[in-house]
């Protein structure tokens, strides 16, 4: 994995793919399936944003391909992650989900697809990643990754015999308050990125006083320092809203610059906070 410097919303790293992701990304987790989502990926699209995540199970795939075609921007420029669900794993139904995907988002091929979750057991993350590397071969999906996996996940992946294929990604929860240094360093160490979503801990902390005296020093919001956070650790970010101006805030992060020691500060809130689910702690 390749870092390059922060220089805008272009930033991208290079995945162990040998494609490029862009660093900061819109999540569409919640946008409904219509107007709601079409409007925020477009007015993301329009605000310079090039990465676009959505998933099986958020029903906004069609929306996604509809707003990318709406947008005028060629194909090859966008970057769109979706992600097998729970229900789909297991070798024929990963071939199969994977199609559907694709005539929902109307594309020829997925830039980064990923295993939702690991929580379906050993047996079927096998057999689910034997199938996305099948996808790849056919050059349906780009980049093959998983999401949620904790570091015995990954072990068992990188040691299983029939995996031929490194996950390019994991996208996991990655806050202040919930650090995940050992899979990040795991991942890190791995040549994985790390792909971190609910970086605004879904709002839960934003009155944070050290949050907001770091935020007040630089004359930027919480939200943007926790993105900016983030970045600065050599993550992947995918901020969700399908409110335009938060959009369009969410990107405004590059202007600006945390000390070694705000990072640190900022780090040491860790308290394991956990918004949703934590599926990388399943067997």
């Amino acid at each position: 994995m390749t870092r390059v410097a922060l220089t805008g919303l272009q930033s991208s790293i290079k995945l162990n793919s040998g494609h490029s992701i862009p660093r900061l990304g819109l999540g569409v987790y919640q946008s409904e399936e219509g107007q709601e989502a079409e409007n925020a990926i477009l007015w993301a699209l329009q605000a310079g944003y090039r990465h676009i995540d959505t998933a099986t199970s958020y029903d906004n795939e069609t929306s996604v391909g509809n707003a990318i075609r709406k947008s005028g921007i060629p194909r090859n420029e966008i970057f769109v992650t979706t992600k097998l669900t729970e229900d789909d794993q297991g070798y024929e139904s990963t071939l199969a989900a994977c199609n559907v995907s694709l005539k929902k988002l109307g594309l020829d091929y997925i830039d980064l697809y990923l295993i939702h979750s690991p929580l379906c057991g050993s047996e079927l993350r096998q057999e689910s990643w034997k199938a996305m590397e099948k996808l790849h071969a056919e050059g349906k999906v780009k980049s093959i990754g998983v999401s949620n996996y904790g570091v015995h996940h990954l072990k068992e992946l990188l040691e299983d015999s029939n995996a031929t294929i490194l996950p390019a990604v994991n996208q996991i929860e990655v806050h202040p308050w919930l650090t995940r240094t050992d899979i990040v360093s795991f991942c890190h160490s791995h040549n994985i990125a790390v792909e971190s979503y609910s970086p605004l801990v879904q709002g839960h902390k934003l009155q944070n006083p050290t949050l907001v005296k770091i935020a007040s020093a630089h004359s930027k919001t919480p939200a943007q320092v926790l993105i900016r956070w983030n970045l600065q650790r050599g993550n992947i970010v995918i901020p969700k809203s399908s409110k335009k101006q938060r959009i369009v805030e969410n990107a405004d992060v590059f202007g600006f610059e945390l000390s070694e020691d705000e990072v640190e500060e900022l780090a040491a809130l860790n308290e394991n906070y956990v918004t949703e689910w934590d599926p990388t702690v399943a067997p």
